[in-house]
């Protein structure tokens, strides 16, 4: 009588010891270079951006003013800055700083 769950109890030990022995494999998309040892991953590809105006059309109530009274109006984290001559946003560039059409004329 004794040993009816000695041996219940040994064959539950062992089905719980082979089933945490079973690994997880990764998939066979997976190749593995037999020269370098390395394993190629798969190609994650990016969206390309949407390419960006050079010169937008804002209503100047919608601007912000710099510090130097200048305005400018950002989208998407780049900022276009307004040319007092003709009136239009063009994104930002070096010359603009000694470019007189982009400076404040009040």
């Amino acid at each position: 009588m004794m040993q009816k769950p000695a041996v219940i109890l040994s064959l539950l030990g062992c089905l719980v010891f082979y089933s945490c022995s079973h690994r997880s494999h990764p998939s066979s998309s997976r190749e593995t270079s037999a020269e370098t040892g390395d394993v190629s991953k798969p190609e994650v590809r990016k969206k390309p951006a949407p390419p960006l105006p050079r010169v937008i059309s804002v209503n100047d109530d919608a601007a912000r003013k710099s510090t130097d009274g200048r305005l400018y109006y950002d989208v998407m984290g780049h900022r276009y800055w307004k040319n007092y001559r003709d009136g239009k946003y063009y994104l930002f560039n070096k010359s603009m700083y000694n470019d007189p059409a982009f400076k404040n004329p009040g």
